[in-house]
């Protein structure tokens, strides 16, 4: 059996998959951990353990991620290389998607934008809006910063309590904006009795319009109308009402494959492929 590791070292957590043989994927694994060092070698010896795995199987492990900067050394002395994380991003999302050309929106704690034209993958910038952002303001508000509660709280909330839309403002849609469109994000707060999980609904979609918005205006004159989301975030049920709302209002195309929680890591994995290619 030969087998390649990709292993995605987050701050938070460590995302590991293998690829066996002709690229098929094996079952990823997520491995949450306080500290990326000790997470990188727990994460790969229980990915072992799980999957009926020996050290002997392996041809090659590839790091990326901020916690892989910290490895110094081989890992179980197997050959070991570190792979940009904006690389990865590209190749993953490519490889999960068909498509050849897109903007990658990997959100994590933060959000950054790949361009992948091709075989020409280039980060072109990200902003400072993520999953940290949303657990950072839900210690804040919902005094909890239990990524998991939050979610479930998000969904059984109402989502416009506290944005302000179209239809607040104006009986008919303006121009292309549609009336369910946001005018303000938590404009009406200050106005309007909330519950805890109406902040958590107002506070997810907060986090992912800014995120679409600052995507899709990155190439709003280059052509491209495929958005591919990866990360964490797209485990989110508001993703399913945010960016279709943006597909419908920008004409593009937002996409969450199937391995979307995990496409860094794959990309990291397939480099190595793809390299030889």
């Amino acid at each position: 059996m030969s087998i390649l590791i990709g292993i995605d070292a987050g701050i938070s957590s460590t995302k590991i998959i293998g690829i066996e043989g002709d690229k098929r994927i094996m079952k990823p694994m997520t491995v949450s951990t306080a500290d990326p060092l000790p997470g990188i070698y727990g994460a790969l010896g229980k990915y072992l353990h799980e999957n009926n795995i020996s050290v002997d199987d392996i041809d090659h492990v590839l790091l990326t991620g901020v916690g892989s900067k910290r490895l110094k050394e081989p890992i179980l002395n197997l050959p070991t290389s570190l792979v940009d994380e904006f690389k990865a991003n590209g190749i993953g999302a490519r490889f999960d998607t068909g498509l050849d050309h897109m903007i990658v929106v990997s959100m994590g704690t933060g959000t950054s934008l790949v361009r992948v034209d091709g075989d020409d993958i280039k980060h072109i910038g990200g902003l400072s809006m993520g999953g940290g952002t949303l657990q950072g303001l839900a210690h804040l508000l919902l005094h909890t910063s239990n990524m998991s509660i939050v979610a479930e709280m998000a969904d059984e909330g109402v989502w416009n309590r506290a944005n302000l839309t179209i239809s607040d403002i104006c009986d008919d849609d303006i121009d292309y904006l549609t009336r369910d469109a946001t005018a303000s994000l938590f404009a009406k707060a200050a106005h309007v009795k909330m519950t805890d999980r109406d902040i958590a609904t107002a506070l997810t979609h907060m986090v992912l319009e800014t995120i679409g918005s600052c995507a899709v205006l990155s190439q709003i004159d280059s052509g491209i109308k495929d958005f591919v989301l990866i990360g964490n975030l797209t485990q989110l049920t508001a993703c399913k009402i945010v960016f279709p709302q943006f597909e419908s209002l920008y004409k593009v195309n937002f996409h969450i494959p199937k391995y979307a929680n995990y496409c860094t890591a794959l990309g990291a994995a397939l480099s190595s492929i793809y390299e030889t290619e």
